[in-house]
């Protein structure tokens, strides 16, 4: 089998969207005759963790180790919520941030460019470089965020005889948090001018959005490939559960200070004024983390009493949640930036068969998505009476009985055959 390292910071036991990815990658690469290698850090630093996910490494895969340095260990002894909701990408409004807090942006945004892990870059080549030369290993893959990892696929390119390609689970510059770091000129050029030198360096390029592949394509004219997330149906499989009873409306995954769509709260609250029936039968589940500004958002709207806030859980968990609920819940923030943000937790509603509302931007890339399984729909932050009316709708028919199983082509957001496509872009670079 053909060998490819790939250079990933974030692995079991990390929680998350992020590592699911790669480990899923790792699982499915074998049958396509691909050997792959993994290179993580020793000792991170995971803003969350998910030990359950530690089950699906495939047996016998090689785990290269090196340990790492990173700054949010020693601010966390003084500021430990705030490294850590910096370091998950939940940024509070500016008029509601800390003395602390916009400092700690300033630190994050201009003396650690391109991320706080840049001090794994020079160790981890030097390391690598003596390994890729002895096993003879000719191919490599780096996955960002963070960013810093594209530098040490970088570095080694330069150093080595090889082929790299550089996976995009997020953009760089153009992420919608970016401006938030209060960069000065000359930081932000700095963050310009790393990623253009990784878009025309790597010998191929991987986006995991439509938006994001068109926004690379004007900076480089290397090769770009869209390989989306997805989802891995043997999770799914051994088990069927039965829907909630109530008229349960959910949101899995972390629901950032600017991902609050107050409009879909007013409407859901103006159905509870309208419709007894629809109020004593509502629950609005949140699971994972939750700005305050949401939260509050929520009271004001007056949904407090059906409000569940059930935090971080388990990818598991959180597969039972999405194929229990009634409707599920895909927010974004509203910004031209996040048109390519397609969320990994999309592709496992798909799986779960309930049916989607999702708010985002206009021409988001997730309405192509949607559209073309026919899971869901999708608005833009400030259409109340459509949401009320969609919402509506899903209402009636639970209360009519009907299940409302979505019905549509989903196989080919199958992680192994997402693989397939991985597989023959790593054997033909």
């Amino acid at each position: 089998m053909e060998k490819v390292l790939i250079i990933t910071y974030y692995w079991p036991p990390a929680g998350g969207p992020g590592v699911q990815r790669w480990l899923k990658f790792v699982k499915y690469l074998r049958d396509f005759g691909i050997e792959p290698i993994v290179f993580i850090p020793e000792n991170p630093n995971y803003p969350m963790l998910d030990n359950s996910l530690e089950s699906e490494i495939p047996e016998g895969i090689i785990i290269l180790k090196k340990p790492i340095f990173e700054p949010y260990q020693l601010a966390g002894f003084f500021a430990k919520n705030q490294t850590k909701t910096i370091s998950k990408g939940i940024i509070a409004a500016e008029k509601n941030q800390s003395f602390l807090q916009k400092s700690l942006l300033f630190i994050r945004g201009n003396l650690f460019i391109p991320d706080a892990r840049r001090f794994w870059i020079n160790p981890s080549v030097k390391f690598l470089k003596t390994y890729l030369e002895e096993e003879g290993i000719k191919k490599i893959i780096t996955t960002g965020p963070p960013h810093s990892l594209h530098l040490i696929g970088l570095k080694l390119k330069k150093e080595l005889d090889l082929k790299w390609i550089a996976d995009f689970r997020d953009p760089w510059t153009q992420i919608g948090y970016h401006k938030k770091l209060k960069l000065t000129k000359s930081s932000e050029q700095k963050h310009k001018d790393l990623e253009r030198e990784v878009l025309n360096s790597a010998d191929q390029i991987i986006t995991t959005s439509f938006a994001t592949k068109a926004e690379f394509a004007v900076k480089t004219n290397k090769p770009i490939s869209v390989i989306t997330n997805g989802f891995d149906a043997e999770e799914n499989e051994a088990k069927t559960n039965e829907l909630d009873n109530k008229f349960s409306i959910s949101h899995i995954g972390s629901l950032l200070s600017e991902r609050n769509p107050e409009h879909l709260w007013k409407a859901i609250a103006e159905l509870t004024k309208e419709n007894i029936s629809f109020a004593e039968d509502l629950e609005l589940k949140l699971a994972g983390t939750v700005s305050e500004e949401v939260i509050n958002s929520i009271k004001l709207a007056g949904l407090g009493e059906k409000l569940q806030l059930l935090g971080y859980v388990s990818h598991k968990e959180a597969i039972t949640l999405q194929q229990e609920s009634r409707l599920l819940l895909l927010i974004e923030i509203n910004s031209e930036e996040t048109r390519g943000i397609i969320p990994g937790k999309l592709f496992e509603y798909l799986r779960a068969k309930r049916p989607i509302l999702a708010i985002g931007p206009k021409k988001w890339d997730v309405q192509k998505i949607l559209e073309e399984t026919g899971a869901g729909e999708y608005f833009q932050y400030s259409e109340k009476d459509k949401l009320k009316s969609l919402i509506l709708s899903h209402y009636e028919k639970y209360k009519n009985g009907d299940a409302n199983i979505v019905k549509g082509d989903i196989q080919q957001y199958h992680r192994k055959n997402l693989t397939r496509k991985l597989a023959s872009l790593i054997k033909n670079v």
